[in-house]
């Protein structure tokens, strides 16, 4: 079984799923059917690794609420199970964006050459405004 496949099986396990009525049009059936879903998953009970819960709060996410838990909320499809994959694979690609690490920044140092076009735009630009200044009579 591949590694996404487990993370797939576990996100599935460990969220809460409800059936909501979708919002907007949708005729008659859509006032009787509850078609759309709210997942919940709370990331502070999961098992998932530390380091990855971690970054998932630190997520600044309007999914997330303050208490821990990312909702989401799926009702693009007609049928309350493709909406649950949907929810489903949405919360999967959002654990797997945090699953890596963020790659450190390496400080660089300007080049000559981009230093002499900085300070070269810097003396044009001031000659231009110079050129507007008062004439002064002699």
């Amino acid at each position: 079984m591949s590694a996404e496949r487990q993370l797939r099986d576990l996100l599935a396990r460990e969220s809460e799923f409800t059936a909501v009525r979708a919002q907007g049009a949708g005729g008659q059936n859509v006032n009787k059917v509850s078609s759309a879903i709210h997942l919940r998953f709370d990331v502070l009970t999961c098992s998932l690794p530390e380091p990855h819960k971690a970054r998932l709060l630190a997520l600044r996410d309007q999914r997330l609420t303050e208490a821990g838990v990312i909702v989401i909320k799926a009702q693009e499809q007609r049928t309350q199970a493709r909406n649950r994959e949907d929810a489903l694979q949405r919360l999967l690609a959002l654990v797997q964006s945090v699953a890596q690490p963020p790659r450190r920044r390496v400080a660089t140092q300007p080049t000559w050459g981009s230093k002499q076009r900085r300070l070269e735009g810097k003396s044009l630009r001031s000659q231009l405004k110079g050129g507007r200044a008062r004439v002064k009579d002699a």
